[in-house]
Formats: C-alpha cells, sequence, structure tokens
C-alpha cells in the first residue's frame, strides 16, 4: 500500500469521533459507497442513518468508501492501490454487499470510477457469483435509475431504513447471487432490473420496461411511516466535512410545500416532524466534541414545534444553525437565536424573481417576506445575505429576469437602508426537469436563452459594488437534465464515455446525438416515460393538473391531515 494512502486513512480515521470497528471475521463486512469526495459525503444525513442501521445489527459491519480527491486518486493509480474502507482499509472488492447513496447526476461518472479503483467490474451482468452486489439508493435511484441499470444488481427505490433490512437478511440467507436476485425482485421498494426488458418503437422511442420472469410490473416507493423509530443524527462526527465538527439531527423528512420544481417534495412526500422529546434527547446526548447542532430537513421550520427546540437551545445556550428557512416562517426570536449561535448569513431561496414566476412553481412567498426577513437578519446581527434563484423555468419570458434583476436591487437598497453594509450573494441555477414532478415533460430552457439571461443578470448587477453573483455550468446543467430523464441507452453512452475517457457530449455526437437537444425537448405528456414502472404514491393524474395550475398561475395548498389530493397518503 502507498505510504500516503496509509497515511490520509489514518489521519482520517483520527479525526473521527463514533466510527465503529469491528475485527475481522466477527461480523459480515458491508460497504457503503458515497461517490464523491470525503468531505462531501460524510455531510450526507442519509448515509449517517444507515451507517448506524447495519452496525446495529449484530451480524453487519459497515465501512465506508468515497471518491479520492484529484491527488489521492493519482497516488491510487500511480501505487496500483485498490480503493480501501476507511474503518480497516479492506478493499472494496472483499465485501458482499456494496451499497451506493446516489444523490447528483454528476456523481454517475464518480461512482464508475470508484468501481474502476475498487476492482469491480462496471456491468452487473459481467460480475461473477464470487463478485460484490451492488445495491444502489438515493434519491437520483429512487426518480428514475434507468441510466445505471447496467451497473447495479438492484436499486433500492425510496427511503432504505427498512429495505436494507430485509435486502441483508435475504443476501445472508440465499444459497447464491441468483437466488438473491429472485428473491430481491419481489421484495417491496426494491427493483432488479435485469428482470425488466425496455422496448422501443421503430423512431427508437421508449414505449415500455416489460417484466420477465413474474417480475412485478410496478415498484412501490418505500417511505417510513414512524421515523422516530430510527436513528437520525450524525454517527461520526468529524472537522473534515462541509459541516465542521456538526452534530446534524434530522428535524422531519418531506415537505409538503408542492413547490412545482422540486423533486425532493415529491418524493420524499408526506411530510413527517419528529418528536421534539426525542429530539431532545438526541441533543443532549451529543458528542462532546460537537462545536454546533445542525437541524436538518427538507423543511425545517415547518416543524409544528419549532419555537420550542429553538427555546430550547437559547436556553441550554447550545449553537446551532438550521439547514433551510422559509423567508414567510422566520421570526425575530429565531433570527436572534441564530445569530447568537455564530451564523452570519441569512439564506433565503426565493427560486423566483418575479412575481408572476413565484405563483407559476407555487413557491409561496412574497417579496414583503424577504424584506422582512432581511430586517430580522440585520437586527439580529446577520448581516449577509444569500438568495437562490433558478432562471429556465417553464413559462418564463425575459421580463421575468428584468424583474429578477430589479427585486435584487431593491433587497440591496432595503439593506442600504437600513445601515446593513453586509454582502449580497446572489446563487443562480439553471432549472433542471426532473422526473415525478410536474415539470417532467417541460423541456430544459434552450441553452442559447440561458447563456443570454445570465448575460442580463451579470449586466444588471454588475454596477453595483455591494452584489455578488454566482452561477452554475451551463455544461453541468444540461449533462444533468440529459441523465436525469434518460432510459438505458443513455446509461449505455455514460459507460462508453468512462471506459473510453470522453466526455458524454462527444459520445453523444458520435451516435448522431445532440445533448442540447435532448435536454431541451419537451415530452408528450400521453407518452410513456422511462420511469413509469415506478410507483412514488403521487399519480400522474395529479402531476398533469399541477402543470395546468402552474401555466395558471393557480397556488396549490400545502399537505394537510386527511388529505387525498396528490394520492400519497390514500
Amino acid at each position: 500500500m502507498s505510504w500516503k494512502i496509509k497515511n490520509y486513512l489514518q489521519e482520517t480515521r483520527a479525526e473521527e469521533t463514533g466510527a465503529q470497528v469491528y475485527p475481522p471475521g466477527l461480523r459480515q463486512p458491508i460497504a457503503f459507497v458515497y461517490p464523491n469526495v470525503y468531505h462531501l459525503g460524510m455531510s450526507n444525513l442519509g448515509m449517517h442513518i444507515l451507517y448506524q442501521i447495519i452496525n446495529q445489527r449484530s451480524d453487519s459491519a459497515c465501512e465506508r468508501f468515497f471518491l479520492p480527491d484529484k491527488q489521492l486518486l493519482q497516488e491510487h493509480i500511480k501505487s496500483r492501490t485498490s480503493l480501501l474502507s476507511i474503518e480497516t482499509g479492506r478493499p472494496l472488492a472483499d465485501f458482499k454487499v456494496i451499497f451506493v447513496m446516489l444523490s447528483f447526476e454528476m456523481d454517475y461518472d464518480n461512482l464508475l470510477t470508484v468501481l474502476d479503483l475498487g476492482n469491480i467490474k462496471l456491468r452487473a451482468a459481467e460480475r461473477n457469483e464470487k463478485e460484490p452486489l451492488v445495491i444502489i439508493g438515493g434519491p437520483c435511484a429512487t426518480f428514475n435509475p434507468e441510466p445505471l441499470a447496467a451497473v447495479a444488481d438492484a436499486f433500492v427505490i425510496g427511503e432504505g431504513e427498512e429495505v436494507v433490512q430485509q435486502i441483508l437478511d435475504i443476501v445472508y440467507d440465499a444459497d447464491d447471487k441468483h437466488t438473491a436476485l429472485e428473491q430481491l425482485k419481489n421484495t417491496d421498494g426494491v427493483y432488479v432490473p435485469k428482470f425488466y426488458e425496455p422496448e422501443y418503437d421503430v423512431e427508437g422511442n421508449f414505449c415500455k420496461l416489460q417484466p420477465l420472469d413474474d417480475a412485478p410490473a410496478t415498484i412501490k416507493r418505500q417511505w417510513v411511516r414512524d421515523i422516530d423509530a430510527y436513528p437520525h443524527t450524525s454517527a461520526i462526527v468529524t472537522s473534515g466535512t462541509e459541516f465542521e465538527d456538526m452534530y446534524i439531527v434530522e428535524v422531519a423528512r418531506g415537505c409538503g410545500r408542492h413547490c412545482r420544481f422540486c423533486m425532493a417534495g415529491y418524493c420524499f412526500r408526506k411530510p413527517r416532524p419528529r418528536k421534539l422529546e426525542n429530539i431532545l434527547v438526541d441533543i443532549a446526548n451529543r458528542p462532546s466534541r460537537t462545536k454546533k447542532v445542525g437541524l436538518m430537513g427538507a423543511a425545517v421550520s415547518d416543524h409544528p414545534q419549532m419555537q420550542e427546540l429553538t427555546e430550547y437551545l437559547v436556553e441550554n445556550k447550545i449553537p446551532f444553525s438550521v439547514a433551510s428557512m422559509r423567508a414567510d416562517m422566520l421570526t425575530q426570536p429565531l433570527a436572534h437565536a441564530l445569530a447568537g449561535s455564530g451564523q452570519r448569513t441569512m439564506t433565503v431561496a426565493p427560486e423566483a424573481g418575479s412575481e408572476r414566476m413565484r405563483a407559476a412553481i407555487n413557491k409561496g412567498i412574497t417579496e414583503e417576506h424577504i424584506y422582512s426577513a432581511i430586517e430580522m437578519a440585520a437586527a439580529a446581527g446577520m448581516r449577509n445575505i444569500k438568495l437562490y434563484y433558478m432562471i429556465g423555468l417553464p413559462g418564463e419570458e425575459t421580463q421575468d429576469i428584468v424583474d429578477t434583476v430589479d427585486m435584487i436591487l431593491r433587497i440591496r437598497e432595503k439593506m442600504d437602508a437600513i445601515g446593513n453594509k453586509g454582502e449580497l450573494v446572489i446563487s443562480v441555477n439553471g432549472f433542471v426537469p426532473k422526473p415525478f414532478t410536474p415539470y417532467q415533460w417541460a423541456s430544459l430552457c434552450d441553452v442559447r436563452t440561458l447563456k443570454q439571461r445570465f448575460k442580463m443578470l451579470n449586466d444588471g448587477l454588475k454596477k453595483s459594488k455591494h452584489i455578488k453573483l454566482i452561477t452554475e455550468s451551463l455544461k453541468e446543467t444540461v449533462i444533468q437534465s440529459v441523465l436525469a430523464r434518460g432510459d438505458r441507452r443513455m446509461g449505455e453512452y455514460l459507460l462508453e464515455a468512462h471506459t473510453s475517457g470522453q466526455n458524454l457530449k462527444s459520445v453523444l455526437r458520435g451516435h448522431k446525438l445532440n445533448a442540447d437537444e435532448l435536454a431541451e425537448r419537451e415530452l408528450d405528456i400521453d407518452a410513456p416515460l422511462p420511469w413509469d414502472h415506478l410507483d412514488m404514491g403521487v399519480t400522474k393524474e395529479y402531476l398533469q393538473k399541477e402543470l395546468q395550475r402552474s401555466n395558471e398561475g393557480k397556488f396549490t395548498p400545502m399537505c394537510f391531515d386527511n388529505c387525498k389530493r396528490c394520492g400519497v397518503c390514500r
């Protein structure tokens, strides 16, 4: 083993509190891969939760793997050192099962790199009986697993707390890999792609996914009804993450706000707040090295006892931060509590700059909400403001970009008027249509128009010295869109790009396909979709109605008890 790699593993372990290491042979080793660097992977709470659940079993030992950074990656290649686990330095190929947490489309190629480094064959069909099962979960696996169907032996569709237990029981009891996959195909929430055959028409359009060998026609998303029955905090505290020495606590899961662009809002519905008493117990029992408690969730500020929770933190002088905050939910006591915990930047996501577009996406906040939040933040001592926007949303027009510039300038003026000379940071991304949202049929705004609108933003804001504009790479926006709505053929192009060393756009050109055109196509609302075999609970009819409501600028109220609108709570 390279001394640099050995030293990296030793230093990483030394920085951690809470990692669980078991002697070889005592338990069945289970690999857990996050296909990005340690710094990002260890900031993912889902990985922490499943790490604890696997280790709670008396027969399993979970060991983590991450994509090495550029320098360490070259050291692996140069020294021909296989990818090794953080816990014991065991090679990836020595594990019977490899679980993968896949959160972002841009990590697809990273996963292939990780498998290569671990000496794992990329195609499931080429891996023999003695090689590991590769089982992929996470948001990307849930909403459209097809681009990686050739790579995965199985996918977890939905939340993994209960499904992972069933998978391990089946794999441990099965005599061989074939028997395990036969049983997994009939397990709720598990999709085994080898038992499904895609069909296309003469023009090459996707028609359907044909089940084979009595495989179920649809796979139902799994979601935990009682989230208090499972771990919901950081398993390991370390300084080597985005949240340095922070103890993360999941306050709630799911979101009922019905923002029409948000895949997480649809695929993790319904909203489920955790019991306050359980949250307080976890906070009280946090590791002593913890510098701050991080409150995590898709809609933290919607927790019904948010005020009581923050009052407890303030009274006990526990520094904390909040993952996301709606402008219309910020209160003066909460602002003071956050500022008292050392937070210097208030982050708000208007998403769209015009009132018309905020109505279209069902965001439900006004410019006045944002002004109020800024004033409360400044009064509490949070001088810096960060705002998130998207451009290229369905139905967006040039005037909406003009309105966005005007809105940002007015916000800067409001900050100056109250004597706040802090920084105003504007982060802007291109909208990407995602499966299982009302916009799944929409096109990506054409790249030329996106470039023009980014330029409009830059030109409109550059005269102000106290506004910082951050924009996302349009190349990545296109690739995200292509992969998010791709079928199995896109997976073949992805594999070709990886093995040949080309980028995906070049490979597509070689097959007489244009990435921009694929991303910018509008899907027929009645046409079969590559993810139609998955059941998120939300009906397609509901999504179509929401698309129509978007076109009409109609508001959809948030989730409520005994609601039967979308289908999840049927």
